[in-house]
């Protein structure tokens, strides 16, 4: 039987570290996912979800279960990932770094698929990163939680510890910035 998070949190607070380790395994491949997709860079993402689960484990205690785990630690990465950038400085808009990962190659490779509809895949696909790359970090960290990770409107103001209204702003604002600098970009591929 698969304990549930909640379960996973009380035996860690009883001193059972291996429970924090199934909470990682459980949570680690959505938060890398879409910390990658916020920061664009494999590296970047991956310590930062490091950080979030060391501060997670950290301040596990001041876990109250108003939310779910998964909410409480995206909130963690999230502002592990913006202390990074502050940090570093280094912040890369290329996406380029980590195709394939994360469902990100649609390329059909079956017998008789046609080569060319795979290179455009690719093309777009690419376009599309790059978009997304551009748009400012707040607005891509919104449009990423609600579009990709599919968190609700309430969770994205939990998460970015924002109102709500400033979640919808940012996501139609993303939206229609996303759009135009696809429709410039594919305006100029053509």
């Amino acid at each position: 039987m698969n304990p549930s998070d909640g379960e996973l949190i009380r035996q860690c607070r009883a001193g059972a570290a291996e429970a924090f380790g199934v909470l990682v395994d459980r949570h680690g491949d959505r938060l890398y996912a879409g910390l990658f997709r916020m920061l664009g860079s494999a590296e970047e993402a991956r310590d930062a979800a490091q950080d979030a689960f060391v501060h997670a484990y950290q301040k596990l205690d001041t876990f109250q279960g108003n939310s779910a785990f998964s909410t409480w630690l995206f909130r963690i990465a999230v502002n592990a990932a913006f202390s990074r950038q502050r940090r570093s400085k280094r912040y890369k808009t290329s996406l380029d770094g980590a195709r394939g990962e994360f469902g990100y190659e649609l390329s059909d490779h079956r017998s008789g698929a046609d080569p060319t509809q795979s290179l455009e895949q690719a093309e777009t696909q690419r376009v599309v990163r790059d978009a997304l790359a551009e748009l400012p970090d707040d607005y891509r960290t919104a449009l990423v939680l609600k579009e990709m990770e599919g968190y609700r409107y309430e969770e994205i103001a939990e998460i970015m510890d924002i109102p709500i209204g400033t979640v919808r702003s940012r996501i139609h604002r993303a939206r229609n910035e996303l759009r135009e600098k696809l429709r410039i970009a594919l305006k100029g591929n053509v």
